[in-house]
């Protein structure tokens, strides 16, 4: 019934559970390094919020069904993939395993999903196309003027990247008390000048793209039905919906709570990719319910590779994609195609929501 495993044996045997991952990240990552993963701004609770959004949504099973066949696959932007996944781009990832955004684009090739490679991770964006087949985004951080970012744009063209990425949360930097009582500051931020280009990213930057750049662009970093709109009349190819991990803006909605209403606002306009929260199987299948074409993974990613660099992350997507079989089956359903929000209904959450509340059997503190 379920899709094979593509991970190495050995690392099936050890890693039999999403929680024994992340266990395994926390135990071999730096203090710094699991606190820069794991958490957000100022009191934390935009990324708290992530997980109470998700968690306030109870599946609905339907029985009595054949679900012997049950397909995870599906199709974005013109791209056939086998999971509706893409790793989220993650700033440094290098931090979790040398090989950074290669190890990752190898690990997405291997289980047939997307990847998203951050400006500011190493390998860089020819090296990381160059690691591996298959659909790719890449993601850009404004650092200089109109023709650095068009430089970036034929770059990822000639590297055959699927899409291209602008990240629009954050025209300022946020306060991330963990990192700031750890003095830790990421390499890229000490070395990075350019913050004045991001502060200045306005929609007229997002038209001229439009009209240079045939490339489908992704807009990331939306959280309200207007920005949404706004980008779609502006011909953009996909609505990224993201609050940054709750890394940016303290005190905001989870992403899933606003994900019904953009979806409803851009009326299949665009693509919708989610991220936010998303740690296991039930996850995305809520968010694939609610419209989503594509859920971004960040976390996990970073501890599945923090865990045993690629072979933990593709582990990690094995699990993954069991949790996701399993739901599907036990929700009486065996295409994604049928996922709907009927699929749903509101509920009480029943933990008290954490960046890490999705892994019970993890104690959180360190």
């Amino acid at each position: 019934m379920f899709r094979e495993n593509r991970s190495h044996p050995a690392t099936q045997l050890r890693f039999q559970a999403l929680h024994e991952i992340a266990a395994e990240a926390r135990s071999r990552l730096p203090r710094n390094i699991w606190d820069y993963m794991r958490g957000a701004t100022e009191t934390e609770t935009t990324a708290k919020r992530n997980r109470m959004a998700i968690d306030s949504l109870a599946l609905r099973p339907r029985v009595l069904r054949d679900v012997q066949g049950i397909s995870l696959s599906s199709r974005f932007l013109g791209a056939d993939l086998e999971l509706p996944l893409t790793f989220a781009p993650i700033g440094s990832l290098e931090s979790f395993d040398p090989e950074g955004g290669a190890a990752a684009a190898r690990a997405a090739a291997r289980h047939g999903m997307m990847t998203t490679l951050s400006s500011v991770s190493a390998p860089g964006l020819e090296e990381t196309a160059a690691a591996a087949p298959g659909a790719k985004i890449f993601q850009l951080y404004v650092r200089g003027d109109d023709a650095w970012v068009d430089d970036h744009v034929q770059r990822a063209v000639a590297a055959g990247y699927t899409a291209f990425c602008l990240t629009v949360d954050v025209a300022v930097y946020s306060r991330r008390e963990r990192d700031i009582v750890n003095r830790f500051v990421k390499p890229w931020r000490r070395e990075a000048g350019g913050q004045n280009h991001q502060a200045a990213l306005n929609w007229k930057d997002v038209e001229r793209f439009k009209a240079k750049h045939d490339i489908p662009l992704l807009i990331k970093g939306i959280m309200t039905a207007e920005d949404a709109m706004m980008a779609c009349d502006l011909g953009v190819e996909g609505v990224w919906v993201s609050n940054h991990g709750g890394r940016q803006l303290d005190q905001a909605q989870g992403a899933m709570a606003v994900l019904p209403g953009i979806v409803e606002a851009i009326e299949g306009r665009a693509a919708v990719i989610v991220d936010g929260g998303f740690l296991r199987g039930t996850d995305v299948i809520k968010a694939l319910a609610l419209g989503a074409d594509l859920i971004g993974l960040g976390r996990l990613t970073a501890m599945g590779l923090g865990a045993a660099g690629e072979e933990g992350l593709v582990r990690a997507m094995d699990l993954l994609a069991e949790e996701m079989q399993i739901a599907m089956g036990l929700l009486g359903l065996t295409s994604l195609t049928q996922l709907g929000p009927e699929c749903l209904t509101d509920a009480p959450a029943v933990a008290m929501p954490d960046v890490l509340s999705a892994f019970p059997l993890l104690d959180p503190d360190r």
